[in-house]
């Protein structure tokens, strides 16, 4: 059977879109996103800068994303004209976190425009960045971009489009950048970033104007319930430090943005549940006739309502963190999470008949140690007998803008030892999955470096983006062990040995 070409695909996706806005306006700017539709339109920051083009006068924009999985070879095209990108004044990209970067590579050099920004000329889009990433540590995109957004776009973003249209050359157009606040250009600033931008608070609350089947959330209609957080965890870029504390969108305006048609509803933000009316927002929801799903639950926040609420809306799993895989750990990065706060959780599980509990844990934490893991073990056994468990693992990156700036990557090989010990303890009773070690290192290079180790990017990209490739593009770089060593253990860069 024939592939489907990828207009059809678009034609598809498009006829199955509720709340597209379709728009003719002088100034067109392609709005890309550097992974496939399905992450991109699921995506509310993505989304709220849509909406916010697609809203400005003289102003309109057109969506392309990074081709599926696959369908590599394809050549991106906007979704509403089925445009290239080279079509386009101005490209302007969302980017999520550090491994998206690659995908901005792929997505530039695949619509015939160079990737690196010294190569490119008049002849070739102006790339303008922003998005979460900007949040901790943008700098690893200035080989790519012309100008990057740092913060909150939505209240910049036009401005920002409307100096670059409105400037007679490209070097007018980055001096001109250059000198509006919260702006980075790299031709100019090289390294320095200036402060994060924050919208005014008449802005909010964000939400997605497109509801589609399509999307990772299918058929979810996106809004904040609130903005930032007013909690102190020292590995995360949205703790107070970083944006002054949790912005609160009020419950009836909330409730007046969700539009009649929705059938499924998704609070976004860092904090959901700290919304001092959450319990009533999602009961109100859920009387409408809506399925509702939160961005974050944190566990000392739930209570007997607020489950019976979340069931009530659709819920089957129950998902929160416990972060630390211990006390001291928990302590250490400031986490509210108390073994009470998890085993009440397990309770509420089995009093509304959920079907488990799923718990994400971060490993490799500063001053972790093999007890650390022991505890976690003995804990989860116990409480796998209230409900039936899940746990999700990541590696801990230390990222730029948080309180754990600098620390070490506890190393691949520490990772996957302590990975497999919680597996061999939990064997038979609670259900482990885990993200690469690998990737998470490389995460963490990214996270933790500058333009230096974002230019290598382009060399792994090239070499086909297998973890040897970024391996061996950070290993050739000139500086400090972290940049050159693939730290495979604690303390040192042991010799590469296979690549499971």
């Amino acid at each position: 059977m024939p592939s489907r070409t990828p207009s059809r695909l678009i034609d598809e996706r498009l006829s199955a879109e509720v709340g597209t806005l379709y728009k003719a306006a002088p100034l067109r700017v392609a709005l890309a996103y550097p992974s496939p539709y399905a992450v991109g339109m699921s995506s509310l920051g993505y989304q709220r800068i849509y909406r916010a083009i697609q809203e400005a006068d003289g102003h309109m924009c057109e969506r392309a994303f990074l081709p599926d999985r696959d369908a590599k070879d394809e050549t991106p095209i906007t979704y509403e004209s089925k445009a290239l990108l080279t079509d386009f004044p101005i490209v302007a990209l969302s980017v999520a976190y550090e491994l998206e970067i690659g995908g901005v590579i792929r997505l530039l050099e695949a619509s015939s425009i160079p990737a690196v920004r010294e190569e490119r000329d008049a002849r070739h889009p102006f790339i303008l960045a922003g998005g979460p990433l900007t949040f901790s540590n943008p700098v690893p995109l200035a080989p790519y971009a012309d100008a990057v957004i740092i913060g909150e776009a939505e209240g910049l973003v036009t401005d920002v489009l409307s100096a670059i249209a409105g400037a007679s050359t490209r070097a007018h157009a980055l001096s001109a950048l250059a000198a509006m606040p919260h702006v980075f250009v790299p031709a100019h600033h090289g390294e320095a970033l200036p402060s994060l931008a924050q919208c005014d608070d008449e802005l909010l609350p964000a939400w997605g104007p497109i509801m589609t089947p399509h999307a990772e959330l299918a058929n979810m209609f996106l809004i904040e319930s609130e903005r930032g957080c007013s909690r102190g965890c020292t590995y995360c870029v949205m703790r107070r430090s970083t944006n002054g504390g949790m912005r609160i969108v009020p419950m009836d305006r909330v409730l007046s943005l969700v539009p009649e048609g929705a059938k499924r509803v998704g609070l976004v933000g860092a904090a959901v549940s700290d919304h001092p009316k959450v319990v009533d927002i999602v009961t109100a929801l859920v009387e409408r006739g809506c399925e509702v799903g939160l961005s974050s639950l944190r566990p000392d926040r739930l209570n007997d309502r607020f489950v019976g609420a979340l069931k009530a809306g659709g819920y089957k799993t129950l998902t929160t963190a416990m972060d630390g895989a211990s006390e001291r750990l928990r302590d250490k990065i400031e986490r509210r999470t108390r073994v009470k706060h998890l085993e009440r959780a397990a309770e509420l599980v089995r009093a509304h008949r959920l079907h488990r509990l799923k718990l994400y844990l971060m490993i490799g934490l500063p001053s972790e140690t093999d007890e650390d893991i022991d505890e976690c073990v003995g804990f989860l056994r116990e409480l796998s007998r209230r409900a039936p468990v899940s746990l999700g693992i990541a590696p801990f990156c230390a990222k730029k803008n948080t309180p754990l700036d600098g620390e070490p990557f506890a190393g691949i090989n520490v990772v996957r030892a302590r990975l497999a010990r919680l597996t061999r303890g939990l064997r038979g009773k609670v259900d482990v999955r885990a993200t690469s070690a690998r990737w998470a290192w490389v995460e963490y290079v990214l996270a933790q470096g500058g333009a230096a180790e974002g230019r290598a990017v382009l060399d792994a990209v090239r070499a086909g983006g297998s973890f040897d490739a970024y391996r061996k593009a950070f290993a050739a770089l000139p500086g400090p062990p972290r940049r050159s060593l693939p730290l495979w253990s604690e303390g040192a860069g042991a010799v590469l040995e296979g690549s499971s």
